[in-house]
């Protein structure tokens, strides 16, 4: 049971509501953790906001679900790894590819530089090295794609922290955590 409140269909008001439309027009449906920013419309529409311009960004849709993956694996995310396995998916990432994310790595050379500079970039509260930035660039990444690459870390440090704040149930196909949390 989450520790925070979810908002649902039925409960939300005139502005929860027409987020949610929009939200099911674009997903489908409006996943847990969605219903739980809904508590604060304004915190909704910003998260919102960051997600929709971080995907147009120049980081293609199986980058940002590797470095979803390593961070909710990291972070010790259930609610996370379980979402960004179903995403990742539905993305193109194969099973190997998605237990190599979690694990802090990727197959594909260039993803494996973003993921581990993502990794970097938390453990270290983003002091990381000349070095590590030079190796990002050295994997074909521009600073534009470095500035992407820290934007989807802080976009799911936030998600990671909302969800295990919130204890939010899972609502994707359930993945255990290969770590205790």
């Amino acid at each position: 049971m989450s520790r925070i409140n979810v908002v649902e269909n039925q409960d939300a008001n005139q502005e929860q509501a027409e987020l949610y439309t929009a939200i099911t027009e674009a997903l489908g449906t409006v996943p847990n953790f969605l219903k739980v920013f809904a508590n604060s419309p304004s915190a909704l529409k910003a998260f919102l906001g960051l997600h929709g311009i971080a995907g147009e960004g120049s980081l293609d849709p199986q980058t940002r679900e590797r470095i979803a993956l390593t961070l909710a694996e990291q972070n010790s995310c259930q609610y996370c790894v379980s979402a960004h396995t179903a995403i990742g998916r539905k993305a193109g990432l194969d099973n190997a590819e998605i237990e190599s994310n979690r694990a802090g790595a990727s197959e594909d050379p260039k993803a494996a530089a973003a993921v581990t500079f993502a990794r970097s970039l938390v453990e270290h509260t983003g002091d990381v090295t000349n070095a590590e930035i030079q190796t990002v660039r050295d994997a074909g990444y521009s600073d534009s794609d470095i500035v992407e690459i820290i934007t989807h870390v802080g976009m799911n440090i936030l998600t990671n922290i909302l969800a295990k704040a919130s204890r939010v149930e899972i609502d994707f196909p359930k993945v255990e955590l290969k770590k205790a949390a």
